[in-house]
């Protein structure tokens, strides 16, 4: 059974959940339809519109204003989390817009995703676990970070662009839209990433998935005759579709190749 809220009731719609054990500022509003754990602490001024989660052991500060489908403090999209009381923090003034997700800490990170002040938080953006958001950063829609990642104060990350997990942006810096980050970003800088590119055969993803070392060789082999040589690519791939020796991993990548898409195949990056 749930307790009374600590806000006054009168900023709480009646369709809204607030669970037992909630800490909540008497003058936070929060709007129809939201649910908020018994772990949450929202601070003074703080504004949570319609449809909002936030769950885990997650504190909000002052004034920051929550908007419709917003999910915060959900458990890690990392397979190794167990459950463990990893937190995330919302800094004071952040304006999180509509479908942001934010998730808490691992183990592996320091238990703690943060996110400092006066931040924005466009459409979509997504802030993973054990990641360092530093104050007035800008993260434009469906701009990502993937785990661990730490991010200085005003760095401003451009539209769907996505950064790797470890990175570091450092202060000041800014991140051209639909740009794939994979190394640290200086202080002050601007930086656009390539297009993807293809550069070769996920070996770690195969070997943890239990292929064996012969399997990985014949991939290898396959690989190179796919992507190597002057002649057409259609040809390359055609003469590999004949050869009844392929391996099964093999015949699963001539397959996808040559089936039907609007879009070309994915090619290594000239020299």
């Amino acid at each position: 059974m749930m307790s009374e809220p600590k806000t006054s009731p009168s900023r709480i719609h009646p369709s809204a959940v607030v669970e037992d054990g909630a800490s909540i500022a008497p003058d936070v509003t929060i709007g129809p339809f939201s649910v908020v754990g018994k772990n949450v602490s929202i601070e003074s001024g703080s504004v949570l519109h319609s449809h909002v989660v936030v769950d885990g052991h997650t504190s909000i500060g002052e004034k920051t204003e929550v908007f419709p489908f917003a999910s915060l403090g959900s458990r890690p999209q990392d397979l190794k989390y167990s459950g463990e009381a990893s937190k995330l923090i919302i800094g004071s003034g952040n304006i999180i817009r509509e479908h942001v997700t934010m998730n808490p800490g691992t183990t592996g990170g320091g238990m703690l995703t943060k996110v400092g002040d006066n931040c924005l938080f466009m459409v979509g953006a997504h802030v993973a676990h054990d990641c360092q958001v530093g104050d007035n950063v800008i993260l434009a829609n469906n701009a990502t970070l993937a785990g661990h990642v730490v991010v200085g104060s005003f760095a401003i990350l451009g539209g769907l662009s996505a950064i790797h997990q470890f990175v570091r942006i450092g202060d000041h810096a800014i991140v051209g839209g639909m740009s794939g980050v994979e190394h640290d970003v200086i202080p002050f800088g601007s930086v656009k990433g390539e297009r993807a590119r293809l550069t070769g055969l996920n070996i770690i993803g195969m070997r943890r998935r239990g292929f064996s070392r012969q399997e990985l060789d014949d991939l290898r082999t396959g690989y190179k005759k796919l992507f190597s040589g002057t002649d057409n690519f259609q040809d390359r791939v055609a003469g590999l579709s004949s050869d009844k020796t392929q391996t099964q991993a093999l015949k699963e990548v001539i397959d996808f190749i040559q089936q039907d898409s609007s879009r070309a195949i994915c090619q290594p990056k000239d020299d």
